[in-house]
């Protein structure tokens, strides 16, 4: 009974995430410009949603609101900095929605490939966390994308007060030479002091936005350069030298966990290899798991085992520089 009631959720989640995703994308968004200039100068071009009206709010979009949904995932995860930092302009509750029908979709197939419906649930899981790890995916490399462009937008900004331009100038250059992730974001901060927002705030809430230990150097050092005076092309100039430096040695810190970074993959991947293996060879023997309650409990403990054994392999090899 227990089983049938997790397949019909299973099935409702999963038909219920395809049809809000397709209304999603029939329904028509605001344009561009519209976004941007109305997230510039919101309560004085901080960016942050003000108090509204009962009727205001139910006109707002999903994008604007936060939910209920929302706000019991974001006891454990921000989706919404997560998002933000992927570059992917979609609201945390349609997230949540998509990650359920997924899990609901891979339940769903499973039923029809496999008589073993006892791990259905577990199918479920695997499947609702999938897009998190995609998303985690996205997030780290375009935050390594950022980091790498830092450097050429500190030797920019650096070039541009040489020259005997101001720093909100030298904001715009590197928003005009730079690719998206870094463009964008000084991008952004340009437009907020150009509207009237003191530069040092919008320097601030760019840190925010993107949370890098090299971006809050950046940020820091002009702020320190603003109150006490200096040469602020060199401080850039030092601080674009640290982060090279930096990428030099975590070069140096991957080619020597290479070893380990190859051992545990083959860890990791040898007990499902085995497993496949040996359902071919002899499927009798594998069923055994998935029929006697042993092999049940045997399964779970092992996949718990390879879950543990991946994170300490990947805290083994991971050295922050």
């Amino acid at each position: 009974m227990m089983l049938t009631l997790v397949i019909m959720a299973c099935v409702a989640i999963s038909v219920a995430g395809v049809i809000y995703a397709v209304s999603q994308m029939v329904s028509k968004d605001s344009s561009a410009v519209e976004n941007r200039l109305e997230a510039l100068t919101r309560n004085n071009g901080r960016g942050v949603q003000v108090t509204e009206k009962k009727g205001n709010l139910l006109k707002a979009g999903l994008d604007e609101q936060t939910h209920a949904l929302e706000t019991f995932v974001a006891r454990f995860l921000n989706l919404r900095t997560m998002l933000y930092m992927a570059g992917w302009k979609m609201a945390p509750v349609k997230f949540i929605i998509i990650c359920l029908a997924t899990g609901g979709g891979a339940a769903f197939v499973y039923l029809f490939v496999s008589p073993f419906r006892s791990i259905t649930p577990f199918i479920f899981g695997f499947g609702t966390v999938l897009p998190l790890f995609y998303l985690m995916f996205m997030k780290k490399r375009r935050m390594k994308k950022f980091q790498c462009q830092l450097p050429e937008a500190l030797d920019l900004i650096g070039q541009a007060l040489r020259a005997g331009q101001s720093l909100p100038a030298g904001l715009q250059l590197v928003a005009q030479q730079t690719e998206d992730p870094l463009g964008p974001e000084f991008l952004k901060c340009f437009e907020q002091q150009n509207l009237g927002v003191p530069l040092e705030q919008s320097l601030l809430e760019m840190t925010e936005r993107v949370p890098n230990m090299d971006l809050q150097f950046f940020a820091t050092s002009v702020l320190l350069q603003r109150q006490t005076g200096g040469d602020l092309a060199e401080i850039l100039d030092k601080i674009s030298k640290l982060i090279r430096e930096r990428f030099v040695i975590w070069g140096q810190i991957q080619s020597l966990t290479g070893e380990g970074r190859l051992s545990g993959i083959v860890l990791l991947v040898l007990p499902p290899a085995l497993f496949l293996t040996m359902l071919k060879l002899n499927y009798d023997y594998i069923m055994m798991l998935f029929n006697e309650p042993l092999g049940q409990k045997m399964l779970i403990f092992a996949i718990v085992m390879q879950f543990l054994g991946a994170l300490a392999i990947k805290k083994i090899i991971t050295i922050k520089v």
